[in-house]
């Protein structure tokens, strides 16, 4: 069953509007929390606000957003300041451009939303609009107030749905060239290339989401269940033993190495 959507709304392109609803597409329910407890009394622990100098505890009317601009000095911003300078919390997303869908690159890509319409009779609205981006090869660019702040938003067809993905603000992403920038542009020995593909043809499997599994949650969730019946926690996993890696003197001896291993194996 589908959980209930977080945000409903209206999905606006020129005069053509059709009502739509939106989930986040990823969560986080399902992980092990921990509260913090008072070991001598099993009681919650509350966190609380106090002066750094006076160390007396902060009513929550006399806090206040600060901007730091000097070792012992803020700037004060009341809480109406902040929301004065944001985008009116509207309830349509109003696809204001288009680009080519893959001209946005990946680190740009936030947090993902399935987009789904919400009345019988506006799905043929959304299902021309999102049949259209596909056609195209094109991604729909809006503004919209989401956990609190004012975000771009990309929107992207993908199958009967849209996707819709918050954006990184600007000063968020990094310059890959003053990462990547030093690594030498060296031409690669056209003799290792065959290997490698033979290493990674050899090592080829369809996509599964057990590949992302948690072990640390699955082993967390051993030691709770434990606990509730009173039995004594699970014997610690014992760490698989592997050889630390070697500088690599002789990349095509260490491929052929690697190939001759991986043959092995499979026929093992």
């Amino acid at each position: 069953m589908a959980p209930r959507s977080f945000w409903k709304g209206y999905l606006k392109l020129s005069l053509v509007t059709c009502p739509v609803a939106m989930t986040p597409a990823t969560t986080d329910n399902e992980k092990v929390k921990f509260h913090t407890l008072n070991r001598k009394t099993g009681n919650r622990v509350v966190s609380q606000y106090v002066d750094s100098v006076s160390g007396k505890p902060v009513d929550e009317d006399e806090e206040v957003k600060g901007y730091q601009r000097s070792e012992d000095e803020y700037v004060m911003l009341e809480e109406d300041e902040i929301e004065a300078v944001g985008l009116e919390s509207t309830r349509t997303i109003d696809i204001e451009m288009f680009v080519p869908r893959d001209s946005i690159d990946w680190i740009w890509y936030d947090k993902p939303h399935y987009l789904t319409p919400d009345d019988p009779v506006g799905e043929e609205a959304f299902s021309v609009i999102r049949d259209a981006m596909e056609a195209t090869g094109q991604v729909g660019i809006s503004r919209l107030v989401m956990y609190r702040r004012e975000r771009a938003v990309m929107l992207e067809p993908r199958g009967r749905g849209i996707v819709l993905w918050t954006l990184r603000y600007g000063d968020e992403v990094r310059d890959r060239d003053a990462y990547f920038g030093d690594i030498k542009n060296d031409k690669v020995d056209s003799n290792l290339m065959p290997l490698v593909k033979t290493l990674i043809d050899e090592r080829m499997k369809p996509w599964d989401p057990k590949m992302v599994d948690d072990p640390v949650q699955d082993r967390l969730l051993e030691i709770i269940a434990a606990k509730k019946k009173g039995k004594k926690r699970p014997a610690k996993a014992k760490e698989s033993a592997s050889e630390p890696p070697s500088n690599v003197v002789n990349i095509m001896d260490a491929l052929k190495k690697s190939i001759a291993s991986e043959s092995k194996t499979k026929k093992r």
